[in-house]
C-alpha cells in the first residue's frame, strides 16, 4: 500500500501522543482495523493517533491510534466455550422480558418487549 509522506500534525496533542493526517502515517504503525484485517491484534500501548475532520459529523474531527506493528501478535481465536457464551448472549436478546417467550428476532433495546407485548403508543412508533 503506498502511503503519503508523514505529516506529523502537531507534536503534542491528545494526552501527548503524536498526531499524524489521513494516510500520512508512518510505515510500522498500524490501526486496530489494519492489524485485525491481518488476523493481529495490538500488542503494545498506543503510540501515535491519526486525526481527520469528518464529513459526516459537519467538520467535526475523528482520530483512529495507532500502534507498532512489530508488537503486534495473533488474534486469539475463538474456543468452543467463546461461542457457547456469545450463543447465550444472543439468546438472552431474543427472549421478551414481558412475556418470557423466546422471539425469532432480537427484542428493542428501546421499547424492551416484543412486538406482541409492546404498547399501542410505541407500536406505531417502531
Amino acid at each position: 500500500m503506498m502511503t503519503r509522506r508523514p505529516r506529523l500534525v502537531d507534536r503534542k496533542h491528545a494526552d501527548g501522543f503524536p498526531t499524524y493526517t489521513w494516510k500520512t502515517a508512518p510505515d510500522g504503525l498500524s490501526t486496530k482495523d489494519q492489524l485485525k484485517s491481518r488476523g493481529l491484534r495490538p500488542g503494545g500501548p498506543i503510540v501515535a493517533q491519526i486525526k481527520w475532520r469528518s464529513k459526516k459529523r459537519h467538520g467535526n474531527y475523528r482520530h483512529a491510534w495507532l500502534y507498532e506493528t512489530d508488537l503486534a501478535l495473533p488474534k486469539q481465536p475463538m474456543t468452543p466455550a467463546k461461542w457457547e457464551a456469545v450463543g447465550k448472549a444472543l439468546r438472552a436478546r431474543r427472549i421478551c422480558p414481558e412475556c418470557g417467550v423466546e422471539k425469532h428476532y432480537t427484542i428493542s433495546t428501546k421499547y424492551k418487549a416484543c412486538n406482541e407485548c409492546m404498547p399501542p403508543e410505541y407500536a406505531a412508533a417502531a
